[in-house]
């Protein structure tokens, strides 16, 4: 285990995973509510901002999961 620093809120803590506990059932939730727009509307070339706006989710996150987790969105 490393120490480190929570990509979500920045507060520093030992872990394998790349946020926090206090983060990681947030990152769930949104992970689930962005693979649920895909299945809903597809992976139709929407912009990071279309689907932050539709989501709630913030771009900054969008593009971690996207680095992170492997989600495939057509830009």
């Amino acid at each position: 285990m490393d120490f480190k620093k929570c990509n979500r809120c920045g507060c520093f803590y030992i872990s394998d995973s790349n946020v926090c506990s206090n983060c990681q059932p947030k990152d769930n939730l949104e992970i689930a509510k962005l693979n649920n727009y895909i299945e809903k509307y597809g992976n139709n070339n929407c912009s990071l901002d279309e689907i932050s706006v539709s989501t709630g989710i913030s771009v900054k996150n969008l593009n971690r999961y996207i680095n992170e987790n492997g989600i495939n969105i057509s830009l």
